[in-house]
């Protein structure tokens, strides 16, 4: 019998529970997503804003559902603006 650490245990149990999704076009979107690492890894330049706190706590909220550093989510969001692959939602 295998032993499992609570971590495992965890992803495991939202295996089980169907927490878990299948990527379409996977090779697609990891290209897609290492393109968006290295643009945000290519710091050549540094930019100093003033935002509100609400909308800064919800930046850091976001980049924490997201795994990333806050800076490294709202370069990411810049870059997909800017490069037309941002897209509004309409209700």
């Amino acid at each position: 019998m295998i032993k499992l650490d609570k971590e495992e245990k965890e992803l495991l149990k939202s295996i089980e529970n169907g927490q878990w999704r299948i990527i379409p076009n996977f090779k697609e979107e990891l290209k897609k997503h290492k393109e968006y690492a290295k643009a945000t890894l290519r710091k050549d330049k540094r930019v100093n804003i003033r935002i509100s706190q609400h909308d800064l706590q919800s930046l850091q909220r976001k980049a924490v559902e997201e795994g990333i550093p806050c800076q490294t989510l709202i370069s990411s969001v810049l870059h997909k603006y800017i490069n037309g692959r941002l897209k509004e939602l309409t209700t």
